[in-house]
């Protein structure tokens, strides 16, 4: 019986409710101190489901010595349902079939794939399994699962919308922290309930009175001191409770036979509770099973078929504390000896290790590349970091510290990546060591938003790098370059990199160079467009995507992004949907599809902190901001932690505050593309309502050149209208206009409210702005286009939801993007070769 936990078992009990009534999922996080009643809650629930027809328990505890075997918990939780994952889809259930037997079909570790495609696999499974009944997953004792477990869950876990799936996660205080999943805190019971738990075992009140003050409402250990009566341990040290529960374990272990005690040990130290390995080490230090029978009988194991578990995992805490280290350090080497699972005896060969020792870190380094290919990116890091410790070469000592470096960065974990790195670093002067430590830190500094710093740190460093290594770092840097407008460093690239036509087009870009950096460009784009990409490869669609982006080549962008979001969505490439998503809602935002990008952007920021990278923010903000100075939407824009200058200036010119937004569009530093092309394109406009004429005419030349070499219909309607303005001519405006009809970016349309039904009403330079805001949550952006027109045709579906918080498990099994909407559509041939 449970006591002082009605509110809990409320709560559990409507969430089970709702997924057997109405199908709604949902999951939360019981939080508490060891002993707190976390697990019998978890029972509780399990109880709940048991007379359920259909229903569905699955369970996994966290085993403290399986945290560094990856996918050790996902065998736990999907084994009884293995038999389903022929339902997944194809790339899934690869992933999953991997995760459960760490083999692929021909026997062999399969190669790494994004890591967040077990916990899109689990989440499809769960679906799946909830079309029979309500699925209740419970994961106990959280804070010790393996981080390729943990991370697979939790990926489920925060999209659980409406399949019926309950999951219900237990875990330490101080552990386990910032899942981002609704927690449910257990406190201490109040002295009624503690003295109502304490009933049944007649205590005497001078005795009863001693347990409440000692167990301090934590229910374990009125249980345990209830038992012991008089013969609690000391109180007066000042211990915290958890501590004087060990203690009570300890005092009954050491009453028991000697070697009971080391059979203890052995399966204290095995931690897995693996029958076989327990048994072989059992036998090398000459005891067996039947000396495990005393323990049985004090309630501190339990030995069932084919494994021994621990009644509470502080019994554990207090046999394997309470052994001396020599003993431990046998122990650990007997079951090394008889593991016949190559993690595991790594594992055992590092605890008895007394210094270090090649041997056993070059088991440990590999322990750490199987961990890898099977995306277990967090464990690599740990088993690297063991192995660094353990080299007795410091060179190699700094290459596995980098290495470790490498897979927490690719775990999304940049500050342990920093840390080690730092380590590294002081170990070696090797130039090519320093080289692949720079690239580390580098993408830190991008990650964490020092862009101009990221891109000098990759250029430099990838002068001393070997030349697999260097022409990627230089394209990287380049990159970062690009984004920052760290010119330097991009003219450095491509001076190093001659021959690649991405970096040496917008370096030509940066150096004004228009007539030899669009064609470079243009010629990637139309490649990638017309190109299908080899099965199993990178396809570079977003690079041209964003290439396109810079040309205003706006269907190129629309169809590049979509193709490549698909791409990513079926092959379960989930840790690069947040990149190609903000490029898709950039492609969005320029077509005037602001309900979509809105919603793009949701699912793309959400799946940013689910891949460990929540600073990539910065990079989403920017097209947030975009949509709000289009709408008008002053507060919303002001309060944005990266909001643009020209977005600023877009919006104090649209609400007439024109010497505002002429300061604005100034600070903008120009580059030869489309998003700072528009900010002079702006600047013009600024000016002349401004009254200063003559700080329009530079921004116009820039905008006018951009527009003649990119050759898109909307640009060159868009410096036409510029002309008129500081012409004030009526011309160049009815050629704008009509240049429009062809022109893919409603926004920047004239509105023709400088004319009457009789003809031109001149002057141009009216006192209502050129563009008006656009309305939001209109059909796009509230734009019309012509019947026939490439904008009619990209913009015939009705806008989406934006609220996308949330992504069904289908969302992921098709080749087409989650937007119904044309303009987000992929083309057949596009669909066919992602499909491949």
């Amino acid at each position: 019986m449970l006591y002082g936990r009605n509110d809990e078992q409320a709560r559990i009990s409507a969430l089970l409710a709702r997924a057997r009534g109405e199908g709604r999922s949902g999951a939360l996080l019981l939080r508490g101190e060891a002993g707190i009643g976390k697990s019998v809650l978890l029972d509780h629930a399990a109880d709940l489901m048991a007379g359920d027809d259909g229903a569905r328990v699955l369970r996994v505890t966290g085993i403290e010595a399986e945290s560094g075997i990856t996918f050790a918990g996902i065998n736990q939780l999907l084994w009884p349902v293995r038999d389903r994952l022929d339902g997944l889809p194809g790339p899934q259930a690869e992933a999953l079939r991997a995760a459960l037997s760490g083999l692929g079909p021909s026997g062999e570790v399969p190669p790494a794939r994004d890591r967040f495609t077990t916990g899109l696999a689990v989440l499809t499974l769960l679906a799946d399994l909830a079309e029979d009944g309500p699925v209740l997953c419970l994961i106990d004792d959280a804070q010790w699962l393996d981080g390729a477990t943990a991370e697979a869950l939790l990926f489920a876990a925060r999209r659980l919308a409406a399949e019926g799936v309950v999951m219900l996660f237990a875990a330490r205080d101080d552990a386990f922290t910032g899942v981002g999943l609704p927690e449910l805190p257990l406190e201490r019971l109040g002295r009624d309930d503690a003295e109502r738990l304490l009933i049944e075992h007649g205590l005497a009140p001078a005795v009863r009175d001693r347990v409440l003050h000692e167990s301090r409402g934590n229910p374990l250990a009125l249980r345990e001191f209830g038992m012991a009566g008089a013969r609690l341990p000391d109180g007066s040290r000042p211990l915290p409770v958890t501590d004087r529960v060990v203690a009570r374990f300890q005092s009954q272990i050491d009453e028991l036979p000697d070697k009971t005690r080391l059979m203890l040990l052995i399966a204290a130290a095995e931690g897995r509770g693996y029958m076989p390995s327990l048994l072989g080490a059992a036998r090398e230090m000459g005891v067996g099973l039947g000396d495990l029978e005393q323990a049985e009988r004090a309630g501190l194991v339990e030995v069932s078929g084919r494994s021994i578990a621990f009644r509470h995992p502080l019994v554990r805490a207090a046999v394997y504390q309470g052994a001396v280290a020599n003993c431990r350090i046998a122990v650990h080497r007997a079951l090394a000896s008889s593991s016949e699972d190559a993690d595991c005896r790594a594992r055992h060969r590092a605890s008895a290790a007394l210094g270090p020792d090649e041997d056993i870190a070059v088991d440990l380094q590999d322990a750490a590349e199987r961990a890898r290919r099977r995306t277990g990116y967090a464990t690599a890091a740990r088993l690297y970091e063991q192995a660094a410790y353990l080299s007795p070469d410091m060179d190699a000592r700094a290459a596995r510290f980098r290495a470790a470096a490498s897979m927490a960065l690719q775990g999304g974990r940049p500050d342990e990546a920093e840390d080690f790195a730092a380590k590294a670093g002081t170990l070696t002067d090797d130039p090519t060591e320093l080289a692949r430590l720079g690239r580390v830190r580098a993408v830190v500094e991008y990650e964490r938003g020092n862009r101009r710093a990221a891109a000098r740190m990759m250029v430099e460093h990838a002068a001393r790098a070997m030349p697999d290594d260097k022409a990627a770092m230089l394209r990287a840097g380049a990159t970062y370059a690009w984004t920052s407008g760290e010119t330097p460093a991009l003219l450095r690239a491509a001076e190093s990199l001659p021959d690649d036509a991405m970096v040496g087009g917008l370096a030509h870009l940066a150096g004004d160079d228009l007539a030899c950096g669009v064609p470079l460009l243009t010629g990637l784009v139309a490649h990638a467009r017309t190109t299908t990409p080899e099965p199993g490869t990178a396809a570079g669609l977003d690079e041209a995507a964003q290439l396109a982006l810079i040309l205003g080549d706006d269907e190129a962008a629309l169809e590049l992004a979509a193709a490549e979001a698909a791409r990513c969505r079926l092959n379960g490439l989930i840790g690069a949907l947040p990149g190609v998503l903000r490029t898709q809602a950039q492609a969005q935002v320029a077509t005037g599809l602001h309900t979509d990008a809105e919603a793009t952007l949701i699912e793309a920021i959400s799946l940013a902190c689910d891949t460990g990278l929540p600073n990539s923010d910065w990079r989403l903000s920017a097209v947030f901001a975009r949509v709000a100075a289009v709408e008008g939407d002053e507060s919303r824009l002001c309060a944005m932690p990266e909001n643009t200058g020209g977005a600023l200036g877009l919006l104090e010119l649209g609400l007439g505050r024109y010497d505002d937004a002429l300061r604005h569009l100034e600070a903008v530093p120009y580059q030869y593309s489309a998003d700072t092309m528009l900010a002079m394109a702006d600047l013009v406009e600024a000016a002349m309502r401004a009254g200063q004429p003559e700080r329009a005419r530079a921004p116009l030349d820039r905008f006018r050149a951009w527009a003649d070499a990119v050759q898109q219909p909307w640009a060159l309607a868009t410096a036409l209208r510029c002309e008129a303005l500081l012409a004030d001519s009526e011309e160049p405006y009815e050629q704008a206009i009509r240049l429009h009809e062809k022109a893919t970016r409603p926004f920047e349309k004239p509105v023709p409210s400088f004319s009457t039904e009789s003809g031109y009403a001149g002057p141009v330079v009216a006192p209502t702005p050129v563009r008006l805001f656009a309305p939001r949550w209109k059909s796009s952006s509230g734009y019309a286009p012509s019947p026939g027109s490439t904008a009619h045709t990209l913009n015939c579906a009705p806008p989406v939801s934006p609220a996308l918080h949330r992504l069904p498990p289908r969302r992921y099994c098709s080749t087409a993007s989650p937007h119904r909407n044309s303009r987000s559509s992929v083309s057949p041939r596009r669909a066919s070769a992602a499909a491949r």
